[in-house]
Formats: C-alpha cells, sequence, structure tokens
C-alpha cells in the first residue's frame, strides 16, 4: 500500500525568490501591530487591571440587552460598568473597578457582585451566573510584570539555546521570528478585541515553543547540508533545507490545525481566546520559520561555508609533505 504524501519528495519550491517582498510585508504588519496596541489598546482581563469580572448567560435570549444593563448596574451606585459580549451573543462579561474601600474590607467586592447578579437577576430571570472573579490592583500589577518578564526570557533563552547549538546568526533569525509571532497575534488581539488575559499569556508561551522547534528543525538540516554543500550558493541551499522538511512541518502544522479549529468552533468560550491565540500563532508560526527565519541567514552574512573550520598553515604543510594535495 503506497503511503500517503503531502509534499512529494522532489518538491523544488524556491521560497527565498520572494524573500525581499515576503520579509517587507512581514515588517510592514509588524509595525502595523505594534501601531494597534499602541492606539487601540488590548482588552486587559481581570488578571491584569485588577477589578471584579462577573460572567452571565441570559438562557432564553438570543442576545443580551447590553444596553439596558449597563444603565441598570450603573444606578446601582458602583461605577459606570464595562459589558462587552462573551463568546455568543447572549453570554456577557461584566466587569467593574473594585468599590471604595475594598484595601480595608475585601468583602465588599463580593457584596458588590452580589447586588449586581441579584440585580439583573431580578429583572432578567433567564440570567445565569457563569463566573465571579476578583482580583486586586497590587495581584495583577504583579501578574502583569510576571507575565512580561516569562515572555522576554523565554525569548532569550531560545536564542542563546540556539546560538550555542547554532552559531550567532542562528539565534538572530530565531529571535527575529519569534518576536514577529507573539507581535502579529498581540496585533491581532488589539485588533478584535478579544479579551487579554493570562490564558493569552499562556498561549504565547506555547506558541514561542512550537515556532521554536519548528525553527531547529529546519535549522538542523540547513546544517547539514552546509556540511554536504560547501560550494552551493546560499539561497539555493536554504530552500534545498526548507523544502527538505516541508513535508514534515506541513503535517504537523496541519494536525494541531485540524485538532485548534475544532476546539475553536465547538469548544468552550472560556478558553475562545486561547484556542484563537494558538491557531493563528501555529499559521504565523509556520510562516516564519520558512519565510523569516532563514532569509535573515542571509543578509547576516552566512554562506555555505561559513562554519567549516580553517586549516591552519602546518596543517597544509603536513598533508602536502604526505602527498595528499
Amino acid at each position: 500500500m503506497k503511503l500517503l504524501k503531502f509534499i512529494p519528495d522532489n518538491t523544488n519550491i524556491k521560497f527565498l525568490r520572494w524573500r525581499v517582498p515576503v520579509f517587507s510585508i512581514s515588517v510592514l504588519l509588524m509595525v502595523a501591530s505594534i501601531f494597534l496596541v499602541a492606539t487601540k489598546g488590548l482588552n486587559l482581563g481581570v488578571d491584569f487591571v485588577g477589578g471584579q469580572m462577573i460572567r452571565m448567560t441570559f438562557v432564553e435570549s438570543s442576545e443580551a440587552p447590553v444596553a439596558e444593563l449597563r444603565q441598570e448596574i450603573a444606578e446601582l451606585g458602583y461605577g459606570e460598568p464595562s459589558i462587552q459580549q462573551f463568546g455568543n451573543p447572549n453570554e456577557i462579561a461584566i466587569r467593574m473597578g473594585l468599590p471604595e474601600g475594598y484595601d480595608d474590607d475585601p468583602e465588599l467586592a463580593s457584596e458588590m457582585a452580589t447586588q449586581i447578579v441579584s440585580a439583573v437577576q431580578e429583572r432578567y430571570p433567564d440570567a445565569r451566573l457563569d463566573g465571579n472573579d476578583t482580583v486586586s490592583g497590587q495581584v495583577s500589577e504583579e501578574l502583569a510584570m510576571d507575565g512580561i518578564l516569562a515572555l522576554g526570557l523565554a525569548m532569550i533563552g531560545i536564542s542563546i539555546y540556539i546560538w550555542l547549538r547554532f552559531e550567532w546568526q542562528f539565534g538572530v533569525g530565531a529571535l527575529f521570528a519569534l518576536v514577529h509571532d507573539v507581535t502579529l497575534t498581540m496585533g491581532l488581539f488589539a485588533l478584535t478585541q478579544l479579551e487579554f488575559d493570562l490564558n493569552i499569556v499562556a498561549s504565547l508561551l506555547t506558541l514561542i515553543g512550537y515556532s521554536l522547534n519548528d525553527n531547529i528543525v529546519i535549522y538542523d538540516r540547513v546544517r547539514e547540508n552546509m556540511k554536504k554543500y560547501r560550494k552551493m550558493p546560499m539561497p539555493e541551499l536554504l530552500d534545498l533545507s526548507v523544502n527538505e522538511t516541508l513535508s514534515r512541518t506541513v503535517v504537523t502544522t496541519v494536525s494541531l490545525l485540524i485538532t485548534l479549529v475544532s476546539l475553536l468552533v465547538l469548544g468552550p468560550n472560556v478558553i475562545f481566546g486561547f484556542t484563537a491565540a494558538i491557531t493563528f500563532g501555529i499559521f504565523v508560526g509556520t510562516y516564519s520559520s520558512i519565510f523569516m527565519s532563514t532569509p535573515i541567514l542571509i543578509w547576516l552574512g552566512v554562506t555555505s561555508d561559513s562554519f567549516v573550520p580553517q586549516e591552519s598553515r602546518a596543517d597544509a604543510q603536513e598533508r602536502k609533505a604526505r602527498g595528499e594535495v
């Protein structure tokens, strides 16, 4: 029985032919993502901004009455609420700032949440409480700093690992690809205003690990081919390496996307943002492994004989004496 192959063995796609326009587009997308994050900002969850998060579902309604709820909750005297649809149109997330005096009496947050839920359920009997979370301002600040530190250390540690395993040019290429993947994913969250919480930080760390694995597979093949084809032009050598690993890359990516898209469509709403981040990140990570991390090696001055040990004059003379020249 003949095995099914997504990518034929003789595949020879000239990826490096488009390296300049593709790289330029990627850089523009990174700049656009940074601009979106700076201007629109991220829809930070309670994990990062502190406050009270109440999630409710109107089980007998097709859509939650957001405008009416905003007015009715504001009349309770706890300030203006932030209400957004969460998943389906009949599911909402109510975000409130912590009540005055919370630092001295943490029970005030529970009393506020109980009063809000009671008021909503009295007005709308089909309203179901799905979750109620409280995070203090100090804890949220620590979580935000820890999340940023985790992402930064992960990318730096990965770059150092690749530097030690290969050469510094490979470490720079991998770091640039990781920054590209994380930046575009954050740009997606700024554009869509999906809630950005600790689950999304976990998805970004997962994305970094996947992208690293993909880069190492390609870089490993590049290093092997540099030893085998020392006179081959670098663009051709990189194309050869990417094509030789393309079947593995496609099969891995498609397998993951089948699972992730199923979770995205059929999974619970509580992990929708997490799944969306990983789904988008897997696609972007595969793209960057092919079009970002390999072309940058050329611009960093890597050639097919860059890392071949240079023969000393004494070794050359000894080899000549043995008649091997």
